[in-house]
């Protein structure tokens, strides 16, 4: 029986693991800020309930059973003996309860996103594939107010409201990426650093770009999420790699 097929008596078990392999492969691609940073899934129906990384625990460690089941309104969260981060509560509290459609929630200051999200210009243009992937469904906050506590974490999840923006670009900050499933988030999250990484490449040669038109753009986007069983199978090997090296992931 493989790993991820073990089912202890903990509640959501399959979230679990699919959440707890999304920290680990992202800490393999360097996406990590080793104990900081944060994702968080939905369990429940109307979205409030959800899992999260506990605090100060390093990406390339956390175990499907350490995840925190946290409830976005409860007002005495942080002052629990086992109390999520302040700022990972903050935000993630923010954007379950305001963005009920946000089931899966990845923040990351990886280095290609967080650079563009330092740009005064922080919109993506499509200049291939992976970056007309984003085309219209990314929403730029050009304004930072400081650490995601409760009054700058709702400033900045309604950016998310509209649900066809899936990747929050935070000015001088990192990304929020949002979707339906573990699977379907980590890959976005995936694809959404690789276009960042072609286009900042792209403006170090100080050469004029080529931008796809807006049709062929919107084109290629629609195909792209309609493209079947990527995203899933995308996770789906990722566990099979971490089970053939004997990971803890999933206990």
């Amino acid at each position: 029986m493989s790993v991820t097929e073990l089912r202890p008596n903990i509640d959501h078990w399959p979230e679990r693991v699919d959440l707890a392999a999304a920290f680990r492969w992202t800490e393999r691609l360097n996406m990590h800020e080793a104990v900081a940073n944060h994702f968080s899934l939905a369990v429940n129906d109307d979205g409030t309930q959800f899992l999260m990384n506990p605090n100060q625990v390093h990406f390339s460690r956390i175990k499907a059973s350490d995840l925190l089941l946290l409830d976005a309104n409860d007002p005495e969260t942080l002052e629990s003996p086992n109390a999520p981060d302040p700022t990972a509560w903050g935000l993630h509290g923010a954007l379950h309860r305001m963005c009920p459609h946000a089931r899966c929630a990845l923040h990351v200051h990886s280095i290609y996103a967080t650079v563009l999200a330092s740009l005064a210009d922080s919109t993506l243009p499509p200049i291939d594939q992976n970056t007309a992937t984003f085309y219209n469904r990314v929403a730029v906050d050009d304004h930072f107010g400081g650490l995601a506590f409760e009054e700058e974490a709702e400033r900045c999840c309604s950016n998310l409201s509209d649900p066809s923006k899936t990747v929050l670009v935070m000015g001088n900050h990192g990304i929020m990426v949002i979707g339906q499933t573990v699977a379907e988030t980590f890959n976005r999250m995936y694809y959404f650093e690789r276009a960042c990484e072609t286009y900042i490449k792209a403006l170090w040669t100080a050469q004029p770009l080529r931008l796809l038109s807006d049709e062929m753009a919107e084109k290629t986007a629609k195909e792209l999420e309609d493209y079947p069983g990527q995203a899933v199978q995308h996770l789906a090997e990722l566990k099979a790699i971490l089970d053939e090296e004997g990971s803890t992931y999933a206990s």
